[in-house]
């Protein structure tokens, strides 16, 4: 594989990453520091290099399950994210902005970071099947990834400031269009 198709590959896989933090940073109490936000970009990040290798160890016996499922996967774990979230958003509309919003916990940020990068497994299992050298194009996807979710979180609460209490909701309505975004894209349902 090429330098530049594991370029575009990279951040063609953080694509969903970056949208995913963009509502973790709008969901933020306080304008988020760069160390928040690095912090966000290493868990996405690491789980995004670890899954395309993962991916690429089940190889030929597990590919067909695997991709049989993950459309499913990866849209249900992005609507129950999503759900919750508007869920949370809708709570006390009244109350202050930053009274009701927290900082993500690190098992809602693993979630999320998981749910999102089920694609990068899937394309391990295709690496498998290439001449591509899978420890270079992980480390490019995982790279790309800490990057475009560190930038997404710091973009996010700019979004935040300018559409208030309703950042959360919209943050959960974009977890839930990425999750249906990639059922109707592996379902094929508009090719």
């Amino acid at each position: 594989m090429s330098l530049f198709s594991t370029f575009f590959l990279a951040f063609s896989m953080s694509s969903d990453a970056f949208v995913a933090s963009l509502s973790k940073g709008a969901a933020l109490p306080a304008r988020p520091s760069l160390r928040q936000a690095l912090r966000t970009g290493l868990v996405f990040g690491i789980i995004e290099t670890l899954t395309p290798l993962l991916g690429w160890t089940l190889g030929l016996s597990m590919a067909q399950y695997v991709t049989a499922w993950d459309h499913w996967i990866a849209f249900g774990l992005l609507s129950l994210l999503g759900a919750h979230m508007i869920h949370e958003g809708l709570q006390n509309k009244e109350a202050d902005v930053g009274s009701q919003r927290s900082a993500p916990s690190f098992i809602r940020l693993v979630m999320t970071a998981l749910a999102t990068s089920i694609d990068a497994l899937v394309i391990g299992i295709t690496l498998a099947f290439m001449d591509a050298n899978i420890l270079w194009t992980s480390l490019a996807i995982g790279t790309a990834t800490l990057l475009m979710t560190t930038l997404g979180v710091m973009l996010g609460r700019v979004i935040n400031t300018m559409i208030g209490k309703r950042a959360e909701i919209l943050g959960g309505l974009a977890l839930c269009g990425i999750g249906t975004s990639i059922l109707i894209d592996h379902l094929g349902l508009l090719a």
